[in-house]
């Protein structure tokens, strides 16, 4: 039985179908991969049930859980790019937004080595 967790009872309706979403995803993959359930559970080493509550979009399941399932599926690398900093257009913008707006070119004095 999962237990209760603020963050997820706290959810908002976007994370809320976000996860509903890839769970349904994690489904479609494993599905066309000709994968059943029990084998997908044996080789991410949990419960059928865990399984079906992941695919079922239930965000009490844990990260390890779900790293798991793409581990399986082979799709690591997008799991690991999910919050790149490279794509972060937002921490981006805030980057630029603090650079200075004006630069001035070294004096000698600078130039000491």
């Amino acid at each position: 039985m999962p237990r209760a967790s603020r963050a997820a009872s706290g959810l908002p309706p976007q994370s809320q179908r976000a996860i509903v979403r890839l769970g349904k995803d994690i489904a479609l993959a494993r599905r066309r991969r000709k994968l059943p359930q029990r084998l997908m559970a044996e080789r991410m080493l949990v419960s059928i049930q865990t399984l079906q509550r992941l695919e079922a979009g239930d965000p009490t399941v844990g990260l390890a859980v779900l790293a798991s399932a793409v581990h399986v599926l082979g799709m690591t690398e997008r799991l690991a790019g999910l919050i790149a900093p490279d794509s972060d257009r937002a921490g981006i913008s805030e980057d630029l937004s603090r650079l200075p707006k004006t630069t001035h070119a070294a004096s000698d004095d600078e130039l000491d080595f």
